[in-house]
């Protein structure tokens, strides 16, 4: 029997605590599936064909990844993908908590889907694509946490933006 597993996420943007995720988690299975979802209930800066571009990018030398967008459920992507497991990144104690509900409640709809969590390496413990967003927003430079390929894309997005571009993203300290 193949073990896959997915790793859904918005990824907008990719940073180097997903590559880990995803690298390390692609040692664990013999297919990793990254599902970029196409809709998610908050602002993005890239639209779901460009975070698929740039995630395939960010793996591209990894052969048991493969990098798809889905919408609706995950679990039934997951389903639909015939994984078994769905792979989950843990940064910080906050991040336990909404994980573990979203597990209780995938496994409340998806019995035979496993979740399992990711502790995330240490130098990648502060990344998070909403920080990264509002640093690079401000003129910030963020070349620490992305590949350059993905800084490239930030810089562009927000330049075509100009003076709007702080408010295109949600702030949260960077400004202040």
């Amino acid at each position: 029997m193949i073990r896959r597993a997915i790793f859904p996420a918005t990824f907008d943007p990719i940073h180097y605590g997903h590559i880990d995720i995803a690298v390390r988690a692609s040692k664990l299975f013999d297919d990793l599936i990254i599902g970029v979802y196409d809709r998610p209930a908050k602002n993005i800066v890239f639209g779901v064909e460009d975070r698929v571009r740039l995630v395939k990018t960010a793996l591209k030398d990894y052969t048991t990844i493969k990098v798809v967008p889905y919408t609706g459920m995950t679990v039934a992507f997951a389903r639909n993908m015939n994984a078994q497991t769905i792979v989950r990144g843990l940064r910080v104690f906050s991040d336990f908590e909404l994980e573990f509900r979203m597990a209780l409640a995938n496994s409340r709809l998806a019995p035979d889907i496993d979740t399992i969590c990711l502790i995330a390496s240490e130098q990648h413990m502060h990344l998070a694509s909403s920080t990264i967003r509002e640093i690079s927003s401000l003129g910030g430079d963020v070349s620490s946490m992305v590949p350059a390929f993905v800084e490239q894309a930030l810089l562009a997005h927000f330049k075509d933006l100009g003076d709007d571009a702080p408010g295109s993203v949600d702030m949260v300290s960077f400004r202040d």
